[in-house]
């Protein structure tokens, strides 16, 4: 018979509010095998644990039940606290009455109900609970970090500082990400250029980072400390070992007509190319879709005049395997396309841009060499109107947009305005806006320089309609302050455009197990104490992929997920989850449904013998489960058709008596 103690916990007034705690330990001091049931402010704090300790020492429990948080949150600190006074700390059970309770009823009576079936099940449980040992993992000394941009960057420089190697995965053919097309950052007016070069020539100098760039990872298994991942590296055509990156095939290909993708679409490249002067690597690449030779057979120009011999006409993709102990997730983002946004005709009127666009149209290295001219006409733009929020802060009803706020566009906005009266002080630049949030360090006085040193026109309004006609835009827009519909001749219409997850998150997330938020961006483990972290062990986020944020929240975030996991490698060895699948080899029957919804592969099958009637010997197909490689998710013992699977310290007799200790309220 177990000897189970009860601790209801306060939470200051988290629960207290909605909960009569003391009544909650009452109704659970008559419980079956119940032998200590008390309450206390905090049950997390230092004393708390103290009376959970004294009480297992005097009244020498065997199982504990505490009422509190989410075991998210504090279960392992219970656990810790039993196992110093030798209770097996699989022996405690945790009762969420604060999510699951407190938080949402507001009736206490109802609330304090609840309180008590929730208290009953876990008393249920530990009554069926047996003690589970730990075993211990190896770590593999190697981080994969999926994506090339900023954040990708500054957490690989931080993991190979600390000595550890790491894998750089990136789907285009150079790294640097989106903050390689900008051309000025705010609030210093800082060359984009000047910062992130650097760091980029870091990366390729450094021995231990490895880039696999114009790559994407194909699968990856296994669990924190052993994920093996297999990373496609695309076929460039050209052997990045010889390519010296001189550029003459570029400029000597025939076919000029590729759209490029880097410039947004603003001009064009040749069939092979470079991205830009400072990619790293810096290794040409075939465009499949436009080069001559690949297509027809026909040309050869690039292979005759490369005096390297990198040319390589026949290269096919390649599958690469590789071993990681964790993986950082650095995805980034794309600026939402407004082509579903007909009114500011952006679709039919070259001259309406994204903001991304007006970047490349500004920056130096851009399609008109840093010199700002209407796309249609190649002339200077006089008036500009910016037009804010575009696709950001959509309402439920709005499947166009994004519920949320995009975070950089104000700030950007203003940059862009600044730059553009100050290079053009015979321009006039007008925003119209919803609100303008400068949450940042200087921001606030950056967007009031604009206003009060640059003279640009900050309405608070939105626009209603862009019309092209005779050569001007006809911007139809409403002044809220005032009141008045304004009617403005522009010569260049800007859209600052939502940001959104980058389309290859959502396929990643599913390969890591990772969760998700229904905007697609990576969900943190805990909004607030970690918020680095994915709740997958071993997966861990670093810009924007968990959401909006300029490039010093970026970049912070970037160090703040290297730091994770520099944790996490400098460990030899990590604690396993004993809470594993256990297959019966008297019910299974050999179906494989469980092996096939293992996402770990730690089921396998194997023949057996077993003793038959009369003394025969029967030979049946049996699974077994690898304790060392099973986190516990719990897939086989729902798939198993036979009921052979079970999880141990969550048996199906374990749920079973919760539920029937819910029931029988």
């Amino acid at each position: 018979m177990q000897r189970i103690g009860v601790f209801i916990c306060h939470c200051g007034t988290n629960i207290a509010a909605t909960v009569d705690v003391k009544a909650v330990a009452e109704a659970l001091s008559h419980e079956p095998g119940v032998v200590f049931s008390t309450d206390y402010q905090y049950m997390c704090s230092e004393s708390g644990q103290t009376l959970m300790r004294e009480a297992i020492r005097e009244h020498k429990l065997t199982g504990v039940v505490v009422c509190s948080c989410s075991p998210r949150m504090h279960e392992a600190t219970f656990r810790k606290a039993a196992e110093k006074e030798g209770l097996n700390p699989y022996m405690v059970e945790i009762a969420n009455i604060r999510e699951q309770v407190s938080w949402i009823h507001k009736d206490m009576k109802e609330a304090t109900e609840k309180a008590v079936i929730l208290g009953r099940a876990a008393i249920a449980k530990v009554h069926l609970n047996k003690p589970l040992k730990a075993g211990e993992s190896p770590v593999t000394k190697r981080a994969l970090v999926i994506g090339g941009g900023i954040a990708g960057i500054q957490t690989a420089l931080d993991i190979a500082e600390a000595g550890f190697e790491v894998d750089i995965v990136e789907k285009e053919p150079t790294i640097g990400g989106k903050m390689a097309q900008i051309d000025k950052t705010f609030p210093t007016l800082d060359c984009a250029a000047y910062i992130l070069t650097p760091k980029m020539v870091d990366v390729a100098q450094n021995e231990k980072i490895k880039i696999f760039s114009y790559s994407e990872v194909e699968a990856v298994k296994g669990f924190v400390g052993n994920f093996k991942v297999s990373i496609r590296k695309k076929a460039r055509y050209v052997i990045e070992d010889k390519c010296t990156g001189c550029g003459l095939c570029t400029e000597k290909c025939p076919q000029k007509k590729v759209p490029n993708p880097f410039n947004m679409n603003l001009d064009t490249r040749r069939a092979i190319y470079i991205p830009f002067a400072q990619a790293v690597p810096k290794v040409a690449a075939i465009d499949a879709d436009y080069c001559t030779m690949l297509k027809t057979g026909k040309c050869g120009v690039c292979s005759k005049i490369c005096a390297a011999g990198a040319i390589d006409y026949q290269q096919k993709d390649e599958i690469v395997e590789r071993e990681y102990g964790a993986i950082v997730a650095a995805t980034g983002f794309n600026p939402l396309k407004p082509d579903k946004y007909n009114e500011y005709g952006y679709s039919t009127c070259p001259d309406v841009v994204t903001s991304l666009e007006l970047e490349r149209l500004m920056n130096a290295a851009g399609p008109t060499a840093g010199t700002l001219l209407r796309p249609s006409d190649k002339t200077h733009p006089h008036t500009l109107v910016f037009v804010q929020c575009v696709g950001s802060r959509c309402d439920a009803e709005n499947e166009k947009g994004k519920p949320y706020c995009s975070k950089i566009c104000c700030m950007y906005t203003a940059k862009h305005a600044m730059l553009i009266r100050e290079k053009y002080p015979d321009t006039e630049v007008y925003v119209f806006y919803i609100d303008v949030r400068t949450p940042g360090k200087n921001f606030d006085e950056f967007y009031r320089r604009a206003v009060e040193q640059y003279g640009v026109h900050y309405i608070k309004g939105q626009v209603g309609k862009v019309v092209e006609e005779n050569g001007k835009l006809k911007v139809q827009a409403s002044d809220l302050l005032s009141g008045e519909q304004l009617h403005i001749d522009a010569d260049m219409v800007v859209l600052a455009t939502a940001v959104e997850p980058d389309k290859s998150a959502r396929g990643i997330a599913t390969m890591l197990t990772a969760s998700m938020d229904t905007n697609d961006f990576f969900t943190e483990a805990h909004a607030k104490l970690r918020p680095v972290e994915s709740p997958t062990a071993g997966i861990f986020l670093s810009g924007v992929c968990q959401g909006p944020k300029d490039i010093p929240e970026t970049v912070s975030q970037a160090s703040a997920a290297a730091a994770k996991v520099i944790g996490l490698l400098a460990k030899d060895k990590l604690t396993c989850n004993p809470c594993v699948a256990n297959s019966d080899e008297m019910l299974c029957n050999g179906c494989s449904s469980c092996e096939k919804v293992c996402p770990y592969g730690a089921i396998t099958y194997s023949d057996k013998e077993f003793r038959g009637p009369n003394r025969t010997t029967l030979i049946r197909r049996v699974a077994s489960v690898n304790e060392a490689v099973c986190q516990g998710c719990g897939a086989c013992t729902v798939a198993c058709p036979s009921g052979a699977m079970d999880l141990k310290g969550f048996s199906n007799r374990q749920i079973m008596a919760e539920v029937d200790a819910i029931c029988k309220m």
